[in-house]
């Protein structure tokens, strides 16, 4: 049995994106008697939750493809204190700072919205001379980190109770959600942190068809995402068989009404790479 596709997760709290890969590698394993390559398609933090792409087989090669695509959380920041960590799993380090009003908040929010400077958090898997961020801070080594441009496409404020705020962001890849309170709470004088964190959708995955590891566990072989559904979102072309080897070897190969941008080349009805339109020849950016 040979099986490329893709399993929803959704990651439950306390549990890493790792051990989630673990799982369903383990259960993939006793289903079909083979060991598969498993990949997770973009880190989700301990606490976190919702939406985790996971990878089996050949899938495992779309990583870079997708961890790139648009993700939407729903954050909680509560504003008036914060963390080493800036989220409610640190340790506090400022407090009674000021609750800013709904109307603040709104007004300072546009500011936070498109290709933004993020400074990374302390605690973070940045790499500084070859390690992580987090290991010179749990050293208690302060370091200077530079800011990364990410994107942030949207943030609503959708709820407001004493000095806990929910929103909803929609955001590109890198972007830390922690960095995101702290810098509402600079922009307003005062301190913020994360609460909790829901992610609800990463690129196609969604919340509403996502599976947690006890469900996938009970039935794993009906919650599998075909490689075809999972790219769904963007054009197909079919190559004649007698074109396969040339374009999988890097030949281009001019065709008409090629599509635009990324789109998906099959032989046969089979997904053989992710490949883009150069000049009327389609060339292969990626091999499946």
């Amino acid at each position: 049995m040979s099986i490329c596709a893709f399993v929803n997760v959704n990651k439950g709290q306390n549990m890493t994106s790792s051990d989630a890969v673990v799982v369903v590698r383990g259960i993939m394993r006793r289903v079909t008697g083979e060991r598969y390559k498993v990949g997770h398609m973009g880190t989700l933090d301990p606490m976190a939750t919702g939406v985790l792409p996971v990878a089996i087989g050949k899938a495992t090669k779309l990583f870079d493809f997708f961890s790139e695509k648009r993700k939407t959380y729903i954050a909680e920041f509560v504003f008036g204190s914060t963390t080493d960590t800036l989220d409610a799993w640190g340790v506090e380090t400022e407090s009674g700072g000021r609750i800013p009003t709904v109307d603040e908040v709104n007004k300072v929010l546009p500011d936070l919205i498109g290709e933004v400077d993020q400074i990374p958090p302390s605690y973070s898997a940045k790499s500084i001379d070859g390690k992580r961020a987090y290991e010179y801070a749990r050293k208690g080594v302060n370091l200077d980190l530079p800011a990364k441009k990410v994107n942030i496409y949207d943030i609503k404020l959708l709820s407001n109770q004493s000095a806990s705020f929910k929103f909803e962001i929609t955001c590109g890849a890198g972007t830390y959600i922690r960095a995101i309170a702290r810098d509402i709470a600079t922009a307003l004088g005062t301190y913020g942190h994360m609460s909790s964190l829901l992610r609800t959708k990463s690129g196609i995955f969604n919340l509403e068809n996502s599976v947690d590891v006890r469900e996938f566990e009970k039935n794993p072989l009906d919650h599998l995402i075909s490689m075809e559904k999972a790219l769904s979102l963007l054009p197909f072309f079919e190559i004649r068989p007698e074109y396969r080897k040339k374009v999988l070897n890097g030949v281009k190969v001019k065709f008409d009404n090629l599509p635009q941008g990324d789109f998906v080349a099959t032989v046969d009805g089979n997904v053989i790479g992710i490949a883009n339109n150069i000049n009327n020849n389609l060339v292969i950016n990626l091999r499946l």
